[in-house]
């Protein structure tokens, strides 16, 4: 059977949603998956051997699509998994459905109202999000309330055995990491624990603060046995803010060994250096979801956002906002109890556990 998977941000989101790939190849077995996303995250799933094609289309750009779905609509899918909103996308997952109604699951654009619709078997998961039926403020109170991981979720309404998220790294990314870890003396010595404390440009409250991220670092390398060696992670909006963090490492007494490890690489490129870590303290971003899908042992913050989605599969925790407005998707939701003690803690509790990768 052919299978179309629509699902093109934000690029956190592609990668967790890997997970229903083997249980779909183990339900519609011989199963041809292609998977439509957005330029920016092919390499993402490219590299994914349960994907056979994948096509590229920005969702706010007509001219994209030019081509691209002439050739999908070459292929008749028994399947059509519609996973994004926006009404490019519902369209396009519309047209690959045809006048089939039991081959679209998910996001699809109604011809008779035209307008973006989901269907039933996909509700718990378009009931939270901005389709819902409910409207915005119930969607958000469901969401809120959801004790369910994602890949449950996904599994539960597509009927799949639950799956875990998976990135294969390229050998040109493999050996990047390689390159890097021993230029920097990595693969000696203390462990080595990746800094992604930022979140871009968008959700401020997703950020640990530059002081705060020091003095995690401080106490956290005070409770090790052995030293470890920090890396500055993030993209390329986080270069000043890591800067100011090198300078408050810089200043630490006893001194604490870092290395930046860049906010210009690739996706594969910094997807290789997260392999290598012994630990990966991060904000609820793309790191989050690259470290589970490298099964690398982590600690992920969460304030404006709820952490119920994620699943750690036994090698992380979640240090959780203890103020009112968690979960509340606020920019300015209060980040004050996501204390370095609490870091430290769950830190320390994650590196003590022997789960092999």
């Amino acid at each position: 059977m052919d299978i179309a998977i629509l699902k093109t941000a934000a690029l956190g989101d592609v990668v967790r949603t890997t997970s229903i790939l083997a249980g779909l190849v183990e339900r519609y077995a011989p199963a041809r998956v292609t998977w439509i996303t957005a330029p920016n995250a092919v390499d993402l799933v490219r590299t994914h051997p349960l994907i056979q094609r994948v096509c590229a289309v920005d969702p706010k750009d007509p001219a994209t699509f030019e081509g691209v779905e002439e050739k999908l609509l070459e292929t008749s899918f028994g399947r059509v998994l519609s996973f994004d909103d926006e009404e490019s996308m519902c369209a396009l997952a519309t047209r690959l459905g045809g006048a089939r109604a039991d081959v679209i699951s998910g996001a699809f654009l109604d011809p008779k109202s035209g307008e973006c619709r989901y269907t039933k078997d996909c509700a718990p998961w378009f009931d939270m999000g901005l389709l819902s039926v409910f409207g915005k403020e119930e969607a958000d109170r469901r969401k809120r309330e959801n004790r369910e991981s994602h890949p449950a979720i996904f599994a539960s309404m597509l009927g799949l055995s639950k799956g875990r998220p998976e990135l294969h790294l390229t050998d040109e990314a493999r050996r990047f990491a390689t390159g890097f870890r021993a230029r920097h003396g990595l693969d000696s010595g203390g462990p080595s624990i990746g800094l992604n404390t930022g979140s871009g440009g968008r959700w401020d409250s997703k950020k640990l603060g530059v002081e705060s991220t020091v003095r995690t670092a401080q106490l956290l390398a005070q409770e090790l046995h052995e030293p470890p060696t920090y890396l500055l992670m993030g993209g390329p909006e986080e270069g000043e803010r890591n800067a100011s963090i090198a300078a408050g490492l810089k200043a630490c007494r006893p001194s604490i060994r870092w290395v930046d490890a860049g906010v210009d690489n690739s996706l594969l490129e910094f997807a290789g250096l997260v392999d290598g870590l012994d630990l990966l303290l991060t904000s609820d971003s793309l790191a989050l979801h690259l470290a589970t899908a490298r099964q690398v042992p982590l600690v992920a913050f969460f304030a404006p956002t709820p952490a119920a989605e994620i699943d750690f599969y036994g090698r992380g925790a979640a240090v959780i906002s203890e103020a009112d407005d968690y979960a509340s998707y606020r920019p300015d939701a209060d980040t004050s109890t996501l204390t370095p003690e609490r870091l430290v803690s769950a830190c320390l509790d994650v590196l003590s556990r022997d789960t092999p990768r």
